[in-house]
């Protein structure tokens, strides 16, 4: 039969040739469209360029133009950087802003990207996050650089300097992405194809700038669990979450060995809520949890396995945050989510009550010269912080410096400019609801359609802050920034993967091997010092090492029923469990646009 066919008129033959290769590209079609959002590396095979002039001729690039006199680089060598034989220059741009960019040799695929710094800064850290196995990274195709913002270690008195209070809320950034350009010119002989920023907390806000602030400097922009209310989080969120652990003594009163009950309660009462049952809350807002559940009874001489009435007080208080005790406005975005109690240890909880709370210190720090117009008294305590409407309004002369809440992304989206937002839903540090009120800015302000042009968010269970948890926390977002920009694929499902190797080392950084190759952390550089003693949180128990997809908010994954439950291939997209309702808050109008600080 098969002979007699080809045995047909050669028209005929042709014509089933055709349809052949049709049918065969059709399939081939479909199969890389359903596959692009997590393929390997579905961005464009770019060639690699090699340098026109020596590393050492770097320093004598006059950056003048860019950062003003006294802009200057101070070195220019070979080395090698997250596995790479590079150029690493550094340099200062006038009048104190460090900076670092590392030009690789001998792989450089026409890429710049530049990474953002965590907490208030203070050093360069080219440590790539939310690159997990991200294969152009591995193998070295980006010119990477990071800025110190201006100023060196944590001492903020260079607060009181408005032109060093610039250079961190937005300057640095914008004059370290044209220097690292220059010298891509330079060095390459012709400029990068593409440019891409990538950062969490701070480094989240700082994404969230350049797109807003300078929508011309990246085509693509990974903004994670950005600290974009930089104001309201760095004075009542901390100080509020600090001051609601401590008692009348001036003790703690919640300890972090109390916190797995409260978490075993937690996970109880919700995990089944998004229709699996595997120690992950993946709608937060569909959790109703009520801590009097886990109460002592009064008089009870047996507390192993609850909590007492002032611990109950204040795990209430930790979740809701402040009010204003005459209005009850809410004077926060929101508290940490239900899921993420075993990460309150060593920020607002402390391991004894002997030991600091690391939110009063990050409180404290800040309010002393960056918040306020007017620094409080030399004598000023955090017992001296009033929650009230009152102080709201103080910070508010300040929001257009170093917030990035301005939902206006006309400019960025206009110049086809794509962005990323992602959190994790157990963050202890910055609750995801603000990186949620910002998603629905923007669908406010720009519409739906428009807004999912250029713009998707990803909520990560279990995850804690920028990195590690009891939920799968490995991604990789770069490559699918990179598909995005390059190929104009919209990202759909993207595989996470469990950090079975680190911990959260109390300053919401991991600790543990060096990100890259094997599994590049979510998260920002781990600070150098380490997490002052008894800060460090709770281990998460050990879970087996698992996948999970991720959908755009606010779709989850839902399990097929069948197949390992720890293979992502075993689940689909689900239905939109994830959507949080953000609450009326002192601060709404902030997620409106706003003229930015000149």
């Amino acid at each position: 039969m098969k002979d007699m066919c080809w045995r047909a008129a050669p028209g005929l033959r042709a014509t089933l040739a055709i349809l052949v290769v049709l049918f065969a590209s059709m399939i081939l079609f479909a199969s890389t469209g359903r596959a692009a959002a997590s393929a390997p590396n579905a961005s464009l095979s770019l060639a690699v360029v090699r340098p026109v002039v020596r590393c050492q001729d770097l320093q004598s690039t006059d950056l003048t133009a860019i950062g003003g006199a006294g802009s200057q680089i101070s070195k220019a060598s070979e080395t090698t950087s997250n596995g790479t034989k590079v150029c690493s220059v550094e340099g200062t741009l006038a009048p104190s802003i460090g900076f670092r960019v590392d030009l690789p040799v001998e792989s450089w695929t026409q890429r710049y990207m530049q990474l953002g710094c965590g907490g208030l800064c203070g050093r360069t850290s080219l440590q790539v996050g939310a690159a997990d196995s991200c294969p152009t990274f591995t193998a070295g195709g980006f010119v990477l650089a990071s800025t110190d913002m201006g100023h060196e270690g944590n001492d903020t008195a260079w607060g009181t300097n408005p032109q060093k209070r610039a250079d961190f809320a937005y300057r640095s950034l914008h004059v370290t992405s044209l220097a690292a350009k220059a010298l891509i010119k330079r060095f390459y002989g012709r400029a990068e194809r593409f440019s891409y920023f990538n950062g969490c907390s701070d480094g989240g806000r700082e994404a969230l700038i350049m797109a807003q602030r300078f929508p011309n400097d990246f085509n693509g922009i990974i903004a994670g669990a950005a600290a974009m209310n930089f104001q309201v989080q760095n004075s009542l969120y901390h100080g509020w979450q600090a001051r609601s652990n401590t008692g009348a003594d001036g003790k703690p009163i919640l300890l972090a060995p109390r916190l797995p009950i409260l978490h075993r309660a937690v996970i109880s009462a919700c995990d089944a809520l998004d229709g699996q049952e595997d120690g992950l809350i993946a709608a937060p807002g569909l959790c109703h949890f009520d801590p009097a559940t886990i109460e002592c009874t009064s008089g009870a001489t047996d507390t192993s396995k609850c909590l007492t009435a002032n611990e109950i007080a204040v795990v209430r208080k930790l979740y809701d945050g402040p009010h204003d005790p005459r209005t009850s406005e809410r004077l926060t975005i929101g508290g940490p989510q239900y899921g993420s109690e075993l990460a309150w240890a060593g920020l607002y909880v402390p391991q004894a009550n002997n030991q600091p709370l690391f939110s009063s210190m990050i409180s404290m720090q800040a309010m002393q010269h960056l918040i306020f117009e007017n620094d409080p008294p030399a004598d000023f305590k955090l017992a001296d912080l009033e929650f009230t409407r009152e102080t709201f309004d103080k910070l508010r002369a300040r929001h257009p410096l170093y917030d990035a809440t301005n939902p206006d992304l006309s400019a960025f989206a206009g110049r086809g400019g794509k962005l990323i937002i992602w959190h994790g839903w157990a963050d202890q540090h910055i609750s995801p609801l603000n990186s949620i009120a910002y998603h629905d800015a923007l669908r406010r302000q720009m519409g739906a359609a428009k807004a999912d042009s250029f713009e998707r968010m990803y909520l990560l269970p279990g995850v804690y802050h920028c990195s590690g948890g009891e939920g799968p926390s490995l991604i990789d977002l770069v490559t699918p920034i990179m598909t995005w920009v390059e190929r104009g694929q919209a990202p759909d499902a993207i595989v996470t993967r469990q950090d079975t190797s680190t911990h959260e080392d109390g300053f919401g950084q991991p600790s543990g091997p060096p990100r890259g190759a094997k599994g590049a952390s979510a998260g920002p550089a781990p600070n150098d010092a380490g997490p002052p003693p008894g800060m460090e949180p709770l281990p998460s128990a050990p879970v087996a090492a698992r996948s999970r997809p991720l959908y755009p908010y606010p779709y989850i994954a839902e399990y097929k029923g069948s197949g390992d439950p720890n293979a992502a291939s075993s689940y689909r997209r689900g239905k939109p469990l994830a959507t949080v309702t953000v609450p009326a808050w002192a601060g709404a109008d902030f997620y409106e646009p706003y003229k930015p600080h000149p």
